[in-house]
């Protein structure tokens, strides 16, 4: 009994509590309890509960809202770059670059993001003055807080739709009209084509759904066209040195192989770097 005693006295430790100094876990339970008390004595039995419910649904409300929100933030700006792309000059120029590369005869060189480089980097210089009237009319308004998100985005879309409908094939936009989901609701919005009338759809006044579609079918359409011009001087190489291999009995040896350094040649002799670049920015002057 008294070493039971003493171990109380001194704590499992065997050191003695200094006298005055109390744990503060007791005052910390009071004043919980104090506080619980006052809760309960302002509030009614009967709507306490209820109160207490309704405060708790809120704020898992609150939480469930708030993550939802941050979700579809996410997936907005993973999506954003591929949105940009899609109202850009980015198509056009990509393909032209891809179509000149397998002219050439190269495979890998140069490599695929150095192509992607050069392409984003020609839509920038080519899509700048209409970014910067997108960042005037809503993007420096809605920093500021003088215009809503949806308005700034209804404002920021214009310059992009005035660009967009510009190089716009009309044919191109009529036939995704005609095989609309639901050409009985889309077409009197659109000005669609009639079997009467015969009209094609503004592209002013198109949706995005149509416009955007439409934009990029007739970019890339185009640039087939170029990437057809641009493989002609290739092509030709091609076939004189097959033609001479042919005739010097050479038949095992591959054109491809002999003509690459031609073609090189000839690339870098007429600065064809410098002339598709500029030949793709001078495109899209004066209203393409």
């Amino acid at each position: 009994m008294p070493e039971r005693c003493c171990e109380r006295a001194t704590g499992p430790t065997g050191s003695v509590p200094e006298p005055g100094r109390t744990s503060p876990f007791p005052r910390l339970g009071r004043i919980a309890g104090t506080i619980l008390c006052a809760l309960a004595a302002t509030l009614p039995d009967s709507a306490a509960a209820q109160d207490l419910a309704g405060l708790a649904a809120q704020a898992a409300g609150g939480v469930s809202q708030n993550a939802v929100i941050l979700v579809a933030g996410l997936t907005l700006l993973s999506l954003a770059p591929g949105f940009a792309i899609m109202v850009t000059c980015f198509p056009f120029v990509v393909t032209v670059l891809s179509i000149m590369r397998q002219a050439i005869g190269l495979q890998q060189s140069p490599p695929n993001m150095l192509i992607v480089s050069l392409a984003l980097f020609l839509s920038w210089y080519v899509m700048d003055p209409v970014l910067r009237d997108a960042w005037n009319v809503a993007g420096a308004p809605l920093t500021r807080g003088d215009i809503a998100l949806d308005i700034a985005f209804e404002r920021g879309i214009e310059p992009f739709r005035r660009f967009m409908s510009e190089r716009t094939d009309l044919d191109t936009m009529a036939a995704l009209a005609e095989v609309a989901p639901r050409p009985e609701t889309l077409q009197p919005e659109l000005g669609a084509p009639d079997a009467d009338q015969g009209d094609v759809p503004d592209p002013g006044t198109a949706p995005l759904s149509l416009l955007v579609p439409a934009f990029m079918l007739t970019e890339i359409e185009r640039a087939f066209a170029i990437g057809f011009l641009v493989s002609l001087p290739f092509l030709i190489i091609d076939l004189v040195v097959s033609a001479i291999l042919m005739s010097m009995g050479m038949m095992m040896v591959p054109p491809t192989v002999v003509a690459l350094p031609f073609k090189l040649a000839f690339f870098v002799a007429v600065d064809g770097w410098g002339l598709i670049a500029a030949a793709l920015v001078r495109g899209y002057q004066g209203g393409g």
